[in-house]
């Protein structure tokens, strides 16, 4: 599977990123990974080419960029418990960094640069995102409505607070199509429920399901939440959601 290192301009300085996309030339539906609060990483580098053999051209991009390149701070290979109180000690500022701002420049500064790839197809994009990287893909969706076909959240955070910019107030201007993943332990049944209210008020044609035995994190392999049957539950619901609303090339 071809993958390139890529900087992209923003309005802040470049953004270093991952991509990947299927061999043999031609032009695909591009899809905008964010990543989880860990960041950019070889679990996430193969969840990008397990995508892109299934036709789609995928961009991950480093969040923290204006702090360095990826990796900003040094993971472990393996986010066990023993050691996730200290990487979380050194990622937290980086994530509070993150401000809804930077996310909204951010976004259209990534749709931009990757729908001007040479790989990638004309058309409607997705965006998916898993934990923090959810409310991004929200946010960005939500924020480029003629642009985004489907947003997909695998155990997402962040997704409905009581901030005014919440991600979940701005689900009134979504015009693709929702899935979202849960972990048991990531939201409550009643939070559950306002989001189901706000995505069914709208009109936004969506499934919001908790995987059963899940934790949050459930999707990466990296992690002690890893959860081999959640993952492929994750790409039963993702690859079909793509395929209705991405022409796979």
């Amino acid at each position: 599977m071809p993958t390139k290192s890529l900087q992209i301009p923003t309005a802040d300085g470049q953004a270093d990123a991952f991509a990947a996309f299927p061999d043999g030339g031609g032009r695909h539906p591009g899809v905008l990974l964010y990543p989880d609060a860990f960041g950019v990483r070889p679990v996430l580098e193969e969840m990008a080419r397990e995508l892109a053999g299934h036709g789609y051209y995928v961009l991950v991009p480093n969040l923290y960029y204006r702090h360095g390149p990826a990796p900003v701070i040094e993971l472990p290979g393996h986010i066990g418990e023993e050691v996730r109180p200290a990487v979380f000690e050194r990622l937290m500022p980086l994530v509070k960094a993150h401000t809804s701002e930077r996310v909204l420049r951010d976004a259209d500064a990534y749709l931009g640069f990757l729908t001007a790839q040479p790989e990638v197809g004309a058309g409607p994009v997705a965006v998916i995102g898993y934990c923090m990287g959810a409310a991004l893909a929200m946010r960005t969706a939500t924020a480029h409505p003629g642009r985004v076909a489907a947003v997909a959240g695998f155990h997402p955070g962040f997704l409905v607070t009581d901030a005014p910019d919440s991600p979940h107030r701005d689900i009134p201007e979504l015009a693709a199509e929702v899935h979202l993943g849960l972990a048991e332990n990531d939201m409550t049944p009643q939070t559950i429920g306002e989001l189901r209210q706000a995505l069914d008020a709208a009109g936004v044609t969506h499934t919001t399901e908790v995987y059963p035995g899940t934790l949050h994190g459930f999707t990466m392999a990296d992690t002690d939440a890893f959860d081999p049957s959640g993952l492929r539950r994750h790409w039963d619901r993702l690859l079909p959601l793509l395929d209705r609303t991405l022409a796979a090339g």
